[in-house]
């Protein structure tokens, strides 16, 4: 059996960073479960507005909830009323001062989680789960990834025995740290029960030398040897 880790777990400080923002060890496991809460009801509650994840910041009091969305203009709503509502369950669900903010993803295809819930969303509609990952690869690499892995599980095509199924096109580096790795999970509820669908998209190298810095360092290493090459000439003489 393989070790399967999160591909955020490992990058969390390096080059990613947590959903949740606060530091309260007396109240932890209430804020946990308040965050669990929080993001189960807005998942639910905008279903349809393409959520991809939500952050959840605390200060004292307060309380800011930054939803990550291709799709602002339904979680806003008509002027405005949509977000204020939202604030105002929050308010309620957690006692504090809040706040929401609604960050637009711009490339929502190069998004695993949107991959997963469009997935998802096909096979709902009885579309083959084949054809539904490869539209959704395509989409993907055209929108700029390097690399995408597909990964269905469950009773796929109506099956009585349940299979795992996977597609891969370009690179995925899992334990490249520097790798910028994006994962996305849901599961779609057919009339033969639930399909797993796990999704990693390969978005950019950080860290890596571009053709310019490469040729500053060799003509900086060119320069050093030139130099060394004149000295030791001159101690010859």
């Amino acid at each position: 059996m393989g070790h399967k880790i999160h591909p955020k777990s490992v990058r969390i400080g390096y080059i990613k960073d947590w959903d949740s923002k606060w530091f309260n060890l007396k109240e932890m496991p209430d804020f946990i479960e308040e965050d669990f809460r929080i993001r189960v009801y807005l998942k639910n509650k905008l279903k349809m507005a393409s959520v991809s994840r939500i952050g959840i910041e605390r200060a004292g009091k307060y309380i800011r909830v930054n939803i990550y969305t291709s799709r602002p203009g339904i979680v806003i709503g008509k002027g405005g009323q949509g977000i204020e509502n939202i604030r105002m369950e929050v308010e309620q669900m957690t006692s504090r001062k809040a706040f929401v903010n609604v960050m637009e993803i711009k490339r929502p295809e190069a998004d695993a989680q949107l991959a997963a819930d469009n997935i998802a969303y096909q096979i709902e509609k009885q579309v083959a789960f084949r054809r539904a990952m490869k539209k959704v690869m395509e989409k993907a690499m055209l929108a700029g990834a390097q690399g995408i892995k597909v990964m269905c599980a469950g009773r796929l095509g109506g099956a009585e025995i349940a299979r795992t199924e996977w597609l891969k096109e370009g690179r995925i580096p899992l334990q490249t740290f520097r790798a910028e790795i994006d994962y996305g999970f849901t599961e779609a509820n057919t009339t033969m029960g639930k399909i797993g669908i796990k999704v990693w998209i390969f978005k950019k190298e950080h860290f890596q030398k571009t053709a310019k810095e490469l040729l500053e360092e060799a003509k900086l290493v060119e320069n050093v040897e030139n130099v060394e090459a004149a000295s030791a000439a001159e101690e010859s003489k």
